[in-house]
């Protein structure tokens, strides 16, 4: 990854922009987009409610998106960036998907897969494995989630 600090938060400011797009339709917001040499080639926030299908995750969309614009499967040389840890499914795509790197946002305690509850990243026993870092605008990605879930408990 050879992005300096202020494009890593100008990139995660994007993701943090289609967090709000999730928010738009009560979604869990959760944004994400991929950057192959410095441009943004994938964008994606959570869409479950929206689409009515269960792996609609900003980085599945983020990914389908890139798959589109790169015309390629593998989205190699790509930088992922996403607003919250990747959970399971989205981190199992990743590998699958060949991106290199990711840059996450906040930690998801309860269903995080790179770091948090388990690391299928960086697991030496897969065939792929990802770059990751974290805490990129840690507090405004973690903010939007708690107010998310702040209100819909008030709900």
């Amino acid at each position: 990854m050879d992005y300096t600090l202020e494009e890593k938060e100008a990139f995660m400011r994007e993701a943090l922009k289609e967090a709000e797009l999730a928010l738009e339709h009560d979604e869990i917001p959760i944004g994400c987009v991929i950057v192959k040499d410095g441009k943004i080639v994938g964008r994606g926030h959570n869409a479950r409610e929206e689409l009515q299908r269960a792996v609609m995750h900003a980085e599945i969309m983020a990914i389908e998106n890139a798959n589109l614009s790169e015309e390629s499967w593998r989205l190699l040389d790509c930088t992922l960036f996403v607003t919250i840890e990747p959970c399971v499914m989205c981190s199992g795509a990743i590998g699958l998907a060949r991106i290199p790197n990711v840059v996450y946002g906040a930690k998801n305690q309860k269903f995080g897969a790179a770091g948090s509850l388990y690391d299928i990243l960086t697991d030496e026993r897969l065939n792929h494995r990802v770059n990751v870092e974290t805490g990129v605008l840690e507090n405004e990605c973690a903010e939007i989630m708690q107010d998310f879930f702040r209100n819909r408990r008030k709900k």
